[in-house]
C-alpha cells in the first residue's frame, strides 16, 4: 500500500455536535435526577465531564466533593458503586422522556454530511449515550434527513471515552489505510481525548456545543460581541484538551477537512 495522501472518514459526536445544539438534553435530565435526591446540581457541574458514558458521568458528579457531601447528608453514608448503579437505572428512562424534545439536527449538518460523502468520505458517529437512547436520537436525526454510516455507543465497545475504541471500531469496520485519516468532530473535552488516544485529528465544536450550552434560539439572540466571547472560552477549553482545529459549529468543517488533508499529503500525522 502507498503512501496515504487523503482523509477516508470522518466521525461525529452527537449531542452539542450533530444534535441537540447547547448538548441542553442531557443537562436536563442530569440535573432532574439529582433534585430528585434533594442534590441542586448546577449546570456547569452538570456539563463538567459531558461526553462520558452516561454512568461514568453520573460517577465523576457523586465524586465532585460538594456533591458527595451532600449526599452524606441526605444519606448518612457516603456514595457508593450500588447508588451509581442505582441512579443510573433511574437516569434511563428520564433521558429517553426528553430525548425527542430536544433531536433536533443542528442546521446545516445534513448538508454538510451528504457534501462529505460526495468528496468519498464515510461517516461515523460516537456517543454518551446507552443504545436504547442511541436509537431514539438515530431516528429522530434520520427523519431530518442526517443519517451516518454507522453509530456506535459504550455498550458497544465494553467502555466509552475517552476510550479510543468506539472510535477504532469503527475504523476497522470502514477499512481505513490508518487512523490518521480519520477526523474526531465533536464538542466536550472527551470527544478531543478520544478522538485523540485513537490517533485521529480532533476538531472541537464551540458555538453548538456543551461548552456555550446555549440552545439555536438563545444563541442567535445573543449580540455578537457575547457570541465571540463564548466561543473563544469554549475554543480555549477544547484546545487545552487537545484540539488541532476549533470551529463554532459543522458547517465550517470543511476548509478544516482541506487544510488536514494538505498537512497529511505533506507527510504529517495527527
Amino acid at each position: 500500500m502507498g503512501v496515504m495522501r487523503r482523509l477516508q472518514a470522518v466521525i461525529f459526536d452527537w449531542a452539542g455536535t450533530t444534535v441537540d445544539h447547547g448538548s441542553l438534553a442531557p443537562v436536563r435530565a442530569v440535573t432532574t435526577l439529582f433534585a430528585r435526591h434533594g442534590i441542586r446540581l448546577s449546570d456547569s457541574d452538570a456539563r463538567r465531564d459531558m461526553g462520558l458514558y452516561k454512568k461514568d458521568h453520573i460517577r465523576r458528579i457523586l465524586s465532585l466533593p460538594e456533591v458527595r457531601g451532600a449526599w452524606e447528608r441526605a444519606t448518612n453514608s457516603a456514595p457508593g458503586e450500588p447508588d451509581v448503579e442505582a441512579l443510573f437505572a433511574e437516569f434511563a428512562p428520564l433521558q429517553m422522556e426528553i430525548l425527542e424534545d430536544y433531536a433536533q439536527v443542528i442546521e446545516g449538518t445534513a448538508g454538510v454530511a451528504e457534501r462529505l460523502r460526495a468528496r468519498g468520505l464515510r461517516i461515523g458517529s460516537t456517543t454518551g449515550y446507552s443504545r436504547p437512547m442511541l436509537d431514539v436520537v438515530l431516528k429522530c436525526a434520520s427523519a431530518q434527513g442526517y443519517r451516518p454510516d454507522m453509530a456506535l455507543c459504550p455498550d458497544d465497545t465494553a467502555g466509552g471515552r475517552p476510550h479510543p475504541w468506539m472510535c477504532l471500531r469503527i475504523a476497522l469496520e470502514f477499512r481505513v489505510e490508518a487512523a490518521s485519516a480519520v477526523v474526531k468532530v465533536g464538542d466536550t473535552q472527551t470527544d478531543m481525548a478520544e478522538g485523540l488516544n485513537a490517533g485521529m485529528w480532533a476538531v472541537g465544536v464551540t458555538a453548538t456545543g456543551n461548552e456555550a450550552g446555549r440552545s439555536a434560539a438563545d444563541w442567535n439572540a445573543l449580540g455578537s460581541e457575547e457570541r465571540q466571547r463564548i466561543s473563544g472560552l469554549a475554543a480555549r477549553v477544547l484546545k487545552a484538551a487537545g484540539a488541532h482545529y476549533v470551529i463554532e459549529s459543522v458547517n465550517q468543517l470543511e476548509p478544516v477537512l482541506d487544510e488536514i488533508e494538505g498537512r497529511i499529503s505533506a507527510g504529517e500525522r495527527p
